[in-house]
């Protein structure tokens, strides 16, 4: 199974810039795409021969998330169901045969973090919210989680500490997601590679 996720920053935009040609030739099974920045009912693109489900924030042109799907899921579910947290599309829970698989975009901390109070708290619930999903099946998680969680996964670490996604509170966090039975696929198969900011 080949599986996709792209933080697109703005998929209209991207589709000017040779996504759709990206898209057609990676057969994907499912691709996955974070900051859609847009509605559904936006879109002008088709997305042949793939289910299609969308989140998209009450904002307009903010945030969203959406997933494409050769194989259409067993369900469907949109956010964590907590109410405060659910304005700005962020999650899209798809359930298959044998995992779950959770498209997310984490809210970023901001300039002089500013959210990053809120951060924290949507990562514990966002965690919990993950765990209950995985006491069923085996859940993949996708998406831009706006965190670099060890000095290897950024570029000039030093400069970047108490910034936006490199503050200790967010990486600390990471690690107690991984802590509890969740594994960073990409530093599992490649430990020590530098210059892959995923």
């Amino acid at each position: 199974m080949r599986l996709i996720s792209w933080n697109v920053n703005g998929l209209r935009a991207c589709m000017n810039k040779g996504f759709m040609d990206f898209f057609k030739t990676i057969h994907a099974d499912i691709f996955c795409i974070q900051e859609s920045k847009m509605q559904k009912d936006q879109a002008t693109f088709d997305f042949l021969n793939y289910e299609e489900y969308w989140n998209s924030a009450e904002k307009k042109g903010y945030s969203g998330v959406a997933i494409f799907s050769k194989q259409k899921p067993l369900g469907v579910e949109y956010d964590m169901g907590i109410t405060h947290h659910d304005k700005e599309g962020r999650i899209i829970t798809a359930e298959f045969q044998d995992f779950y698989l959770v498209n997310v975009y984490t809210p970023n901390s901001k300039r002089e973090l500013e959210r990053l109070e809120y951060r924290m708290e949507w990562e514990d619930d966002f965690r919990g919210f993950l765990k209950n999903l995985e006491s069923k099946k085996p859940v993949i998680v996708c998406g831009d989680l706006n965190v670099a969680h060890k000095e290897i996964d950024l570029k000039n670490p030093k400069s970047n500490r108490r910034n936006a996604g490199f503050t200790d509170e967010e990486r600390a966090k990471m690690s107690i997601l991984l802590d509890s039975g969740f594994t960073d696929t990409f530093r599992y198969f490649y430990p020590n590679k530098e210059g892959a900011y995923t």
